[in-house]
């Protein structure tokens, strides 16, 4: 490509970024504003206007990313997309490099639950959907672990980036416990999924204008489920240190380039 022509390029999916962003904001609100309110008036049972509520979140993130696409702002693909497609009562985790993470998973599982941040809930753009889709909070702490445990219990799959916020770009990977307490008190195994973006977008660091020189590919990669009867079994009345040999083993999972621990009883690894 020519150098006129990659000038062009980036210009034009800077402007088509910015679009995007308006676009994804105007969803929201109509989402919050219009339809999530017809839902209250004509559903009166809580479960089905829940579950509809998800699926139209579903539904938009499709069609935003195929929008996203087909102009060429970004491209994607998901490795496993029907093994979370099918998952059923357990955590599903991730980590968190860029600000649409949780746009590519939960568009390809319909029903899923998030644990999100008390703060988001102060955002115009994105509060409607939150309540509507009735996600747990992570400032609600006396509810939360009863909650999880019901949700998990009655087949739901719940979505956490142990990471608490956005990857900071360079910098070393650290995990809140949440995810791994969670797991472990609620008895809950894990399905661990990986997201890679091929430039610098929309990360910490980043704001929407910063759009890279190369088009980004996001690559979603769904990778193991988590036993979580192996570390009940090595810490038999232990919760606190389960919940801490999870979690690191979360971290190798995440980590960019780490294979997969052969067994929790390395104690190099797990101390």
């Amino acid at each position: 490509m020519s150098g006129v022509a990659a000038r062009l390029n980036w210009l034009w999916r800077l402007v088509m970024t910015g679009f995007c962003f308006a676009l994804f904001g105007l969803g929201g609100l109509l989402l919050s504003t219009v339809w999530f309110n017809l839902l209250l008036v004509f559903i009166r049972d809580n479960a089905k206007r829940r579950r509809i509520a998800r699926r139209s979140i579903a539904a938009s993130f499709r069609l935003f990313l195929t929008v996203a696409r087909a102009i060429k702002v970004l491209d994607y693909r998901i490795e496993g997309q029907s093994i979370l497609q099918a998952e059923r009562g357990c955590l599903v985790v991730a980590n968190h490099p860029t600000l649409i993470d949780y746009v590519l998973l939960a568009s390809v599982m319909p029903e899923t639950d998030c644990l999100v941040k008390d703060a988001l809930l102060r955002n115009p753009f994105v509060s409607g959907v939150i309540r509507a889709a009735d996600y747990l909070v992570n400032s609600q702490a006396d509810a939360l672990l009863p909650a999880s445990r019901q949700r998990l219990q009655q087949g739901d799959t719940i979505l956490i980036f142990p990471e608490g916020t956005r990857t900071q770009p360079g910098g070393k990977m650290t995990l809140q416990r949440g995810a791994a307490n969670i797991a472990v008190r609620c008895n809950s195994d894990l399905r661990v999924a990986t997201i890679h973006c091929s430039e610098n977008l929309l990360d910490k660091q980043s704001k929407w204008y910063n759009v890279p020189p190369a088009k980004p590919l996001f690559t979603v990669r769904v990778r193991e489920r988590i036993s979580i009867d192996q570390f009940h079994q090595a810490n038999s009345q232990e919760p606190a240190l389960s919940a801490r040999q999870l979690n690191r083993h979360l971290l190798l999972q995440l980590q960019q380039g780490t294979k997969p621990l052969s067994g929790i009883n390395d104690a190099s690894a797990l101390s």
